[in-house]
């Protein structure tokens, strides 16, 4: 069957490769165009029957990743000539299904364009319109055929709102436990990046240019300070360079800071395994480093007017996934004026310093895992693809 896939920015390429493997897996005929990243292009190029030539990635999500209300304003006439490509692109290339991961913005234009095309519309990772923009339900049951959802804090809200949906559990428990970090001993990876033997702390600050932007100027005033303290003296600072982004989008940052901050790229999950705590952008990151055990205290920080608007909007109490999975603050979250670099040296003393502090996270976080219904979510899901495919 041929697959066409529409993943936005660096989560949904992820969780768009494990998707892809399990089509693949199951489907020996498989055909897969697709809008995505690095990732997901891997898994094509390593996995594609060769008699099959007209798949691929036909765009990378760092062409269209942006994030607030200010930026896609700003944006839009770029937003909109790629929605026109890709419903041309959809037409030109006949698919059997179109499937749609997370990114709501663009991915329910196309919903509707594909519905009324005549195509299947199965959307993956459900858009969050438990926290923001409930009127978008009516899209879902409108036009998209299945709708397969991640998180089990989902399955009451769409319950009681008259959706019907396919749970299988959360990918990205496969993705952490089948990673190469988790099979790489910390002195390899040490070795592998000419790194001292130093404790570490992880900073990741987003895969978008306007998040890096940002939080950089925080995470490095955090590292200076914390590094002037005798006891963190000795520690290495790592940041985890977003795959859709090089050098010159951290440059303005790292030139004031001194030699013990690192970027590294492509070893996001490695920096997150290895470090005694993080500071972590909200987003998917927050939720592998819960699977991952490190200690963290998230942040954001966004335009004013974006976090004004947002603040009318959003509904729900946390913005980190693991804390809305659980219900409660399993770690802390900094936000906009609270996300400063005094309260992030105090909080990542305390993920280091308090045994007590740790452990209780450390609890929560299983707790959490254990709520995502353990492994084989991607293959369940191509799997279930494949039989409502017919």
């Amino acid at each position: 069957m041929r697959y066409y896939i529409i993943a936005g920015e660096a989560s949904g390429d992820l969780h768009g490769s494990n998707l892809m493997k399990g089509l693949y897996s199951q489907d020996a005929k498989a055909d897969i165009r697709f809008w995505g990243g690095d990732l997901m292009n891997q898994v094509y190029e390593t996995s594609q029957n060769p008699s099959l030539t007209d798949g691929g990635l036909v765009v990378h999500y760092k062409e269209g990743a942006i994030m607030g209300f200010v930026e896609v304003l700003r944006k839009a006439g770029k937003l909109l000539g790629n929605v026109r490509r890709c419903k041309k692109d959809i037409l030109a290339w006949k698919p059997d299904v179109v499937i749609l991961i997370d990114y709501p913005g663009f991915n329910f234009k196309i919903a509707e364009f594909a519905h009324k095309a005549g195509f299947k519309v199965f959307y993956y990772i459900a858009p969050k319109v438990w926290a923001s923009r409930e009127g978008r339900i009516e899209k879902l049951k409108k036009y998209v055929d299945k709708l397969y959802i991640v998180f089990p804090f989902e399955i009451p809200y769409f319950q009681s709102k008259g959706v019907p949906f396919i749970y299988k559990g959360n990918p990205l428990v496969d993705a952490v436990d089948s990673s190469e970090a988790m099979l790489e001993t910390r002195e390899a990876f040490l070795q592998r990046n000419n790194l001292p033997d130093k404790p570490i702390i992880a900073l990741l600050a987003g895969s978008r240019k306007g998040e890096i932007s940002t939080m950089m100027p925080i995470l490095s005033q955090f590292a200076e300070r914390m590094h002037s303290i005798d006891k963190y003296a000795d520690f290495q600072f790592l940041i985890a360079g977003a795959p859709s982004r090089d050098k010159s989008d951290y440059e303005p940052w790292l030139s004031s800071c001194g030699s013990y901050v690192k970027l590294l790229f492509g070893q996001t999950q490695s920096i997150l395994k290895n470090a005694e705590a993080a500071v972590i952008n909200s987003g998917t990151a927050s939720l592998e480093t819960v699977l991952f055990n490190t200690p963290q205290v998230v942040g954001y920080i966004g335009a004013r007017i974006s976090y004004i608007i947002a603040k009318r909007i959003i509904k729900v109490r946390y913005i980190s996934l693991g804390n809305l999975i659980l219900d409660k603050l399993a770690f802390r979250e900094l936000i906009q004026d609270d996300f400063n670099p005094d309260a992030l040296v105090e909080e990542v003393r305390r993920l280091i310093e308090d045994k007590d502090y740790k452990n209780r996270m450390l609890s929560d976080y299983a707790e959490i895992r254990k709520r995502l219904a353990g492994a084989g979510a991607s293959d369940a899901v191509a799997r279930s693809m494949i039989d409502n495919l017919g």
